[in-house]
Order: C-alpha cells, then sequence, then structure tokens
C-alpha cells in the first residue's frame, strides 16, 4: 500500500508531526499513528488480518510465529510500516527542534509504542534497505532530551525498537543501539540496552544471510579512510581499535589535532569523530556475532565469506585474528589464519594454503573439535606473532563428558555446590544471554533455576540454584544440577549430557563456569574473616583448590609468556601455583583465584589490586582480568624488597601463620 493510500484513511496526514501534540494531556480520540494500523486492518485479506490479530493480541500461551511475522511482512503492512515509522522520525525531530513541548517519557502513547515496535519488526524481517538511515534518525532523537535533562523523550519506544531488534536483527540495527547506548544521559538506560544488545548480538548468529554483512563507510582497500581537511589529511584505521590520526601533506603524523582544523573546520571535525564511533560499532557487532557463531556447524560459502568479511576493508584485520576451517572434502577439514584477504591461508607452522573451490564450506574453528596438539600448536603460532584475537578462541576453554556425567544421564553435577554472590550472578547472568529467576526470602524464593537458550534455539540450558539465607550469609545462593533439553515439535524435552553436540555442551559449561569464577566468594580476597564455618571451608578449598578449565589456561598462558619477562629467574608454574621467589619471602599465586599464600608456613597475603601497573606492556593473547591480576600480584612480589604499603608489608612481615 503506498504512502497516499495510506493517507486516503487516516482523517489527517500521519507523517505531520504538529497533527498531534507530544507531551502533555492527549486527545480523547485514538493517535493517529494507531488508527492508521486499525484502518489498514481492515484492508488486508483475510489470513493477514488473522495474522496481524494474533500478533496484536498475543499472550504469554498464544504468542505469534514466525509463520505470522512472515505473512504481515509479505503484505501491504510494509508500507504502512515506513509511514508509520517515518511519522515517529518527524514528531521525535520536532520536539528536539522546539516545535513541539518536552515532556520526559510522553512522546509516544503506549499504543503507539506498541504500533511501532510491530512497524519495526515487520521492516527488520524484510531486511529493509531504507530502515538503517531511519534508526540513525529516529534512535538519537528519542534517546536524549533536547535540554540538559537526563531524561529521554521516549524510554518506552527505545526500548520497544531494542526488542524488535532481539527478534529480528540486523548489523545496523545493532551498531545504531550501540551508538545510542554511547550518547544516552539517563543512569539506568545503558545497562539495560547492554542486555538487550547481548541477545542481539546471540540471535544475529542465527541470522546468516545478513549476521556478518558491513557497511562502505568509504574505506580503502588497506582499511584506511582518507580524507583532506584544510592542509591536513585524516586518516581513520582499523586495526585491534579504530584511531583516527592527523597528517602533514608530505605525510608526517601529528601528535594531536592541528589547531586550524579545530578552529576553521569543527563540522568536519566531529563528522570524524561521528565516523569512528560508527566504525567501532559495527566491528563490535561483527565480533559478538562471530563469537555467537563458534556454536555454528553448518558454515558459508567460501567465496562469499572472502568477498564479504575477509575482503572487506573494515572487517579485514578482525577476520585476519581469528581461525577459520574449511571443509577440504567430505566431513574433513583443514584450519588456517587468513592472510591477504583470505585468498591464502597460514597452517599453524606457518605453511602457506589456499582454498580451490570457491563453494567450499567454511567456519570459525573451535578448539573442542581439534586435538590437543593441534591446539598447543595454534597457541604457539598465535603467541609467537603476538595476534590478540577480538575475543577467546585459541586460548578458549573447553569442556568435555566426564565418566561421571555419563553415568547420570539426565544431568551434571560438575559445579554444583559453589557459594556464589547472588545479586552479582544474576546481573552477570542477564548479561550474557541466561533468564535466571529471582531468588529471594520469600515462598519460592529459595529455589530457582537460570536458563540459556543457543544454537539455533534448539538447545537450552538449565543452572539450579538455591538461596542463602541473606541474614547470615549476605545474600548469597548455592549451586546445583546442570540440565539440558532440546527442542522437539515446539517443546523442551530433557536430554542426558551425552546427548547434546559437544559444541554446545563445552560452551554452556564455560558459561557456568565463568559465573563461578566471577561470583564465587573464593573470588573474593578479603572473605577470610567472615561468614560461618562451612563458607569460610569452601573460600579455602576453592580459592586454593583443584583448577578449573579456565584456571588451566591461564597456566597454559603463563608457561609462554614468563620466559618473555623480567621475573623469568624468580617465578615457575608448580601446580595449581604461580611460584614467586621474592627478597623477603616466596609466595604462591593460585592460577584460579589469584589468592595468595606464603613460604613456609602457607600464611595467606591479601592484596586486593596490585598498585599500578607492574606487568608493564607485557603482550597477553587474549583479555582476562585474572591472568592480569595474576601477572600484576607476580611482578610486585618478584620485587618485593621495594613494596611500601604499610598494610601489605604488615602482613609480609608477621609471624603467626594464617589459620583457614
Amino acid at each position: 500500500m503506498s504512502p497516499e493510500t495510506l493517507r486516503s484513511v487516516l482523517p489527517a496526514p500521519l507523517e505531520d508531526p504538529a497533527a498531534e501534540p507530544a507531551g502533555g494531556e492527549r486527545p480523547a480520540e485514538t493517535p493517529r499513528i494507531v488508527a492508521a494500523e486499525q484502518a489498514l486492518a481492515g484492508r488486508l485479506d483475510g489470513g493477514t488480518d488473522q495474522a496481524l490479530a494474533r500478533i496484536r493480541d498475543q499472550s504469554y500461551d498464544s504468542r505469534p510465529t514466525p509463520e505470522h511475522w512472515e505473512r504481515l511482512a509479505d503484505s501491504p503492512y510494509v508500507g504502512f510500516a515506513r509511514t508509520a515509522l517515518e511519522a515517529a522520525a518527524a514528531r521525535a525531530a520536532a520536539i528536539q527542534a522546539g516545535e513541539l513541548p518536552y515532556v520526559a517519557d510522553k512522546a509516544f502513547t503506549t499504543e503507539e509504542v506498541a504500533v511501532l515496535g510491530r512497524a519495526c519488526r515487520v521492516a527488520l524481517l524484510r531486511d529493509e534497505p531504507w530502515l538503517p538511515e531511519l534508526f540513525d534518525r529516529l534512535l538519537p532523537a528519542i534517546a536524549v532530551a533536547p535540554t540538559p535533562a537526563r531524561t529521554l523523550p521516549s524510554q518506552a519506544l527505545l526500548f520497544e525498537l531494542a526488542r524488535s531488534a532481539q527478534e529480528f536483527p540486523t548489523p545496523e540495527a545493532a551498531a545504531a543501539l550501540r551508538a545510542v547506548r554511547g550518547v544516552v544521559r539517563h543512569a539506568g538506560v545503558p545497562k539495560q540496552l547492554d542486555r538487550n544488545l547481548k541477545r542481539v548480538d546471540a540471535a544475529l548468529s542465527e541470522r546468516a544471510e545478513v549476521a556478518f554483512r558491513l557497511p562502505d563507510l568509504g574505506f580503502g582497500p588497506d582499511g584506511v579512510h582518507r580524507g583532506a581537511v584544510g592542509d591536513y589529511e585524516a586518516r581513520i584505521t582499523v586495526g585491534e581499535d579504530v584511531a583516527l590520526t592527523w597528517h602533514h601533506s608530505d605525510g608526517r603524523e601529528l601528535r594531536g589535532v592541528p589547531a586550524a582544523v579545530r578552529r576553521d573546520h569543527p563540522e568536519r571535525l566531529k563528522e570524524l569523530r561521528e565516523l569512528v564511533k560508527r566504525t567501532r560499532a559495527h566491528l563490535t557487532t561483527l565480533t559478538r556475532a562471530l563469537e555467537a557463531a563458534l556454536l555454528a556447524e553448518a558454515g558459508q560459502a567460501y567465496g562469499r565469506w572472502r568477498t564479504e568479511q575477509a575482503g572487506h576493508p573494515i572487517g579485514r584485520p578482525l577476520i585476519e585474528r581469528l581461525l577459520w576451517e574449511v571443509e577440504v572434502g567430505p566431513g574433513q577439514w583443514r584450519a588456517g589464519l587468513p592472510v591477504e584477504g583470505g585468498r591464502r591461508f597460514l597452517d599453524a607452522a606457518g605453511e602457506p594454503w589456499a582454498v580451490v573451490d570457491e563453494d567450499a564450506v567454511i567456519r570459525l574453528w573451535h578448539p573442542v573439535r581439534a586435538t590437543p596438539e593441534e591446539i598447543r600448536a595454534w597457541r604457539d603460532h598465535l603467541t609467537e606473532r603476538r595476534i590478540r584475537q577480538p575475543f577467546k578462541q585459541a586460548f578458549r576453554e573447553i569442556y568435555l563428558l566426564t565418566p561421571a556425567e555419563r553415568e547420570t544421564r539426565g544431568y551434571s553435577n560438575r559445579f554444583a555446590a559453589h557459594i556464589l554472590r547472588f545479586r552479582q550472578l544474576y546481573a552477570l547472568m542477564k548479561g550474557r544471554g541466561w533468564e535466571p529467576a529471582m531468588l529471594g526470602p520469600w515462598d519460592g524464593g529459595y529455589e530457582g533455576e537460570a536458563t540459556r537458550v543457543l544454537s539455533g534455539r534448539g538447545w537450552r540450558g538449565r543452572l539450579f540454584l538455591e538461596y542463602a539465607d541473606p541474614a547470615q550469609y549476605e545474600d548469597l545462593a548455592a549451586t546445583d544440577q546442570v540440565r539440558f533439553e532440546r527442542r522437539t515439535d515446539g517443546e523442551w524435552r530433557e536430554a542426558a549430557p551425552d546427548e547434546v553436540p559437544p559444541v554446545v555442551f563445552s560452551e554452556l559449561m564455560r558459561n557456568v563456569d565463568l559465573f563461578i569464577g566471577v561470583t564465587s566468594i573464593a573470588a573474593d580476597p578479603t572473605w577470610t574473616d567472615r561468614g560461618a564455618d562451612r563458607l569460610r571451608a569452601y573460600w579455602h578449598d576453592t580459592g586454593f583448590g583443584d583448577l578449573g578449565a579456565a584456571a588451566e589456561v591461564r597456566r597454559d598462558a603463563l608457561a609462554r609468556l614468563l620466559p618473555r619477562t623480567r621475573i623469568a629467574e624468580r617465578a615457575e608454574l608448580t601446580g595449581r601455583f604461580l611460584r614467586v621467589h621474592g627478597t623477603r619471602r616466596t609466595y604462591k599465586i593460585h592460577l584460579g583465584s589469584a589468592n595468595i599464600l606464603m613460604e613456609p608456613d602457607d600464611a595467606y597475603l591479601c592484596i586486593v589490586r596490585s598498585p599500578g601497573d607492574a606487568a608493564g606492556d607485557l603482550f597477553l593473547p587474549f583479555e582476562d582480568e585474572r591472568l592480569s591480576l595474576i601477572l600484576s600480584k607476580a611482578f610486585l612480589l618478584a620485587d618485593d624488597e621495594n613494596i611500601t604499603d604499610p598494610d601489605i608489608l604488615r602482613q609480609i612481615e608477621r609471624s603467626a601463620p594464617w589459620q583457614a
């Protein structure tokens, strides 16, 4: 249906922002955006009208299916969707320009937000080419007040559009949400947007036809965007980060922005800085989508991958820091690190090889599908070449089935009986796409579970939790079983651990281990003087106990890094610890918790954070806060004769051993 036809069914022009005032008291009649959808519904064919009715009247027990959305998207509704969203953008622009009064969160009614959410979902499902530009106009206009206030014109519409992108994600929508997340002033909105974006990124990996699309932002084949600004040249370069630099006409780089550019070209300078932000947002979206795609078994055609990802000037620096594998024969895969825009690959020994078949399948390499020898070889290769991957891949923790898990059949007890700080756990789970139950001291609040759906929404993990009395244990939760379910005939049915695909099993267990590693009381170095005896025993047993998969990865990384450091002669890896020989004492830093014991009596040394950055510019092959903390403590303690902190010195020099 054309905009002209749509206008003919409305009592006033839909796209006129002044046709209906924003803020203040609303007129009694139906808002025009809502009336437009109602008028359109009467003109749709029976099947499409029924699909719209199902979508509009959805409830927990009667949710629309993808077929309902596809029916709506393949109808005149798509014309209405564009007109309605343009009308919303026009109204938001009028509020920003002062043409309409500003009242916080009153730019759109609840009914209008629901209609605009449906319009957005249809446009996203169809991947409409006009939508990215509209997002760039609409999202900032509804997310930032036209005054210095920390409010926004429509928080409800912002979150509704974010939820729309969760259901039908595109990289452009994710990038636009990231960009607006950086400018919104409201204190609580960025946290909610972060949760939305986690879900958008995960969902993107399941929409392969759009997931890895990158825009043309004017970058050259070398990954550099060049532009003359007065007598200078601006260069935006994509590498591990996106950097804006300034150069003289002869190519010499300046230390900062030239004064003449600040004075004579402020708008151009603003445009370049905005381009840096946009480029970073697109790269962040691509990175998150790629990490989510580690679960994919199918892959994509090599020729398309080379053209759209490896050869793209923005994507190339990221793609060439990841390991990929190509199906070179039925069921036979060969791994490599792409070079030359994906035209060739290097194996773990540094030898080049090329793909012959343009239609060959290529996918991201996952260590759970590799042999221990292959994993070690790739870790050596990346460390020698000082390649820091955008996310953990070669150094990724892997979790294989244990004999006990094969015997229990229905569940895993591997991570049971850990004591976690529940509020921190809840926030971390929400941020990583899990749906945790809220535990608390009320009826039914002492037991619950957290769930995560992944891998094409065909598998689900469940972590069971128990609540601890906050009056005694400071709002803690204890872990219990991990269970797995497969979606069959539209329903979740329990599956034994050995029925779960190895990559899915490994990634779900990796998530649970992460939650424990971050939120366990054993990771708190100050816990020694708190809690009941059983909690103190758990703190000691876990904080200095056997190493989990994450700690084993740190041990592997340290074995490669330590010989390159100035403390190589003073540090050694011994079992569960990094042992550091200082002048005053010898110290043992646990590779899991980063807690410290001092020889000869195993007295506990509490260092909450190591002062300064003692590890300096040491190259780390992946981002890991605990690894950085361990190294920082090691550098500090290796030079313990120069420690001046009185609290640390008092503990080092005391004579009485710490008693668990």
